[in-house]
C-alpha cells in the first residue's frame, strides 16, 4: 500500500479529521466537480467517489452530495454512511431511505440507480469488504453507538 494512502487512513481516523472534513471536503468536491464538468472529484484521488443526487427526505428537493464509494464488480457501488465517525446518520442516508431511486455521477457519467439499505448477511458481507477497502471505517464504527448504514446502488 502506498505511503500516502496509509498516512491518509491514519489521518482520517482522527477526531480532528471527523470534526473538520465534513465542512471542507464536500464543498471542495462540489466546486471542482462543477468546474471540471463532472470529470474530477478531489477526494477521489484517495478513494473512489460519486456525486449523489437524491430528493430530500422532507423537502423533496434535489440534494447533491459528493461521497466516497466502493465500486463493486457488477458495476454498482457501495455507499457507507459513516459520517466520518460522528454521531447521527448523515442526511443523505435518510434521503435514500425515503426516495431510493436516485442518480450518481460516476467519472462524468450520470447513472440512474436504486439504493438498497443492507441488513443481515448482505450487510455483514458488505461491511467486511468495506473494512478491507478502507480500514478507518472500523474506527468510525467504534466511535458511534449507531450501526453505520450501508447502501448498495444498482443501475436501473
Amino acid at each position: 500500500m502506498p505511503v500516502g494512502v496509509r498516512l491518509m487512513q491514519k489521518v482520517s481516523s482522527t477526531r480532528t479529521f471527523a470534526r473538520i472534513a465534513p465542512h471542507v471536503i464536500p464543498a471542495m468536491d462540489k466546486a471542482v466537480h462543477r468546474l471540471t464538468r463532472g470529470k474530477v472529484l478531489l477526494s477521489a484521488r484517495m478513494l473512489p467517489g460519486v456525486i449523489l443526487t437524491a430528493r430530500g427526505a422532507k423537502s423533496g428537493r434535489p440534494r447533491v452530495t459528493p461521497l466516497a464509494c466502493m465500486p463493486e464488480p457488477d458495476g454498482g457501488w457501495l455507499l457507507i454512511g459513516s459520517n466520518f465517525g460522528r454521531p447521527g446518520h448523515p442526511a443523505w442516508t435518510a434521503n435514500l431511505l425515503a426516495h431510493p431511486d436516485v442518480e450518481v455521477n460516476w467519472r462524468g457519467e450520470d447513472v440512474p440507480v436504486r439504493a438498497e439499505l443492507l441488513a443481515g448477511e448482505a450487510r455483514a458481507a458488505a461491511w467486511k469488504s468495506a473494512l478491507e477497502f478502507w480500514p478507518p471505517y472500523a474506527t468510525y464504527q467504534q466511535r458511534v453507538e449507531r450501526e453505520i448504514r450501508l447502501f448498495r446502488l444498482t443501475r436501473r
